[in-house]
């Protein structure tokens, strides 16, 4: 009996139970509304707002299976991310930060887009831009006084004679991978290397960095090969040069092979098909990154995670690279409490910045070539290696400059 009227009493109380959910839902949702609108008063009322501009050419579309294929919001996704934690982090202090993408197709101006922003105001930019685009941007916003960090061009020359003084760099460059690549093997104590040069302008580019990282860190090319094979690496099926491919490096003696192949048409082919089994390091195997999916340390994985609930996906390098931009540029209006890019230039430049990266230490801007120093993550597909500089390498300032060009060899003259 006693059971019966318990099963009564509870159909009597659960539709005042569904009504007293819905009056808390209502409540919640009426709350969530204020704080939105409570946010954009904010946003509008704040004190300082900072507009940034992202500049980049359209990804091209894949092939239908391609396993080298960039998302076609690579780098966008990171600089959002960045422009988020901006803006919760100035919201506590009348800070607003806003950023207006503009993807540019084959054929367009990029330095056009870049002008129809700064005739808006925007005076900071993210660019993700060839060498040869970014020089002409940075040369049209100076008269401007505005700002362009580059978040993808590897090209030495970009921090050398090419260099800007309106120009950062967030990307490392070819010198800085390469002398990665290098003591890695001077510490291993691998120096006889076999360098394998792929027929692309950026390969020869990368094999010129690998020479002068080689003089730098006392190791021997032994030998430099031409690959003639084709991309096999994206052929996906055997094919009747297999059998050369195999073979090209018999008859010659070294310890590693050092792949210069940038357009990733055969480095990956490489492994496991020489004659000797040997390791391949370079632009595939095990290689130097900013970042990658697999690394964990020192808070990194709050990033990791953090991201890829925003954009869906893994970080990427160039990602990262935005986000490193738009973190610098918050550090330095929170430090300077003004978004005018002279004041922000000099405060980047100048010995008290320092933006935290996720690897242990601080980055910091290179006054004479306006680089990022950064460590570099070794890695291969699924683990981190280790992280460059290498253990022992000492230098007066900082172990990160024995990464790329130091002062006394750079060609660069900031104007």
């Amino acid at each position: 009996m006693g059971s019966s009227f318990q099963a009564i009493a509870g159909l009597r109380r659960r539709p005042l139970a569904r009504a007293a959910w819905g009056v808390v839902w209502t409540c919640a949702a009426l709350c969530a509304f204020a704080a939105s609108a409570a946010r954009a008063q904010e946003r509008a009322e704040a004190k300082l707002h900072v507009d940034i501009g992202y500049i980049a050419y359209a990804k091209p579309a894949p092939a239908l299976y391609d396993l080298y294929a960039a998302p076609a919001d690579e780098g966008e996704r990171g600089a959002a991310l960045a422009v988020a934690e901006n803006d919760t982090t100035g919201s506590f202090i009348g800070q607003s930060y806003a950023m207006t993408t503009t993807i540019v197709a084959p054929g367009q101006s990029p330095v056009a887009a870049a002008r129809a922003l700064a005739d808006k105001g925007v005076r900071l930019f993210i660019a993700d831009l060839p060498a040869p685009d970014l020089l002409k941007l940075a040369d049209a916003l100076r008269p401007m006084g505005a700002l362009a960090f580059n978040v993808s061009a590897m090209d030495n020359d970009l921090r050398g004679a090419d260099c800007r003084a309106n120009l950062f760099h967030l990307a490392p460059s070819r010198a800085m991978l390469t002398d990665a690549v290098a003591q890695f093997l001077t510490v291993r104590q691998w120096r006889r290397t076999l360098l394998v040069v792929g027929p692309q302008s950026d390969d020869a580019a990368y094999a010129a960095s690998f020479r002068g990282s080689a003089k730098k860190f006392g190791l021997r090319i032994v030998a430099e090969k031409p690959w003639t094979f084709g991309p096999l690496a994206k052929a996906r099926g055997d094919s009747v040069t297999e059998a050369a491919a195999l073979t090209f490096t018999r008859g010659t003696d070294y310890e590693v092979i050092v792949a210069a192949d940038e357009a990733n048409d055969f480095g990956d082919y490489i492994l496991y098909r020489t004659a000797e089994p040997k390791l391949v390091l370079g632009t595939q195997g095990l290689v130097a990154v900013s970042w990658h999916k697999a690394h964990v340390a020192w808070g990194a994985e709050q990033l990791q995670t953090k991201f890829l609930r925003f954009a869906g996906r893994r970080m990427r390098p160039v990602d990262y690279q935005a986000w490193m931009a738009v973190r610098a540029i918050g550090d330095a209006v929170l430090a300077v409490k003004t978004a005018d890019p002279a004041a922000l230039r000099a405060y980047l430049a100048g010995p008290d910045f320092g933006v935290g990266i996720y690897k242990g230490v601080v980055g910091s801007f290179r006054p004479w070539d306006l680089q990022l120093r950064q460590p570099l993550l070794l890695a291969q597909p699924k683990s981190i290696v280790g992280i460059a500089p290498q253990p022992g390498f000492l230098h007066q300032r900082t172990p990160l400059d024995t990464l790329g060009v130091d002062l006394p060899e750079t060609t660069c003259h900031l104007k």
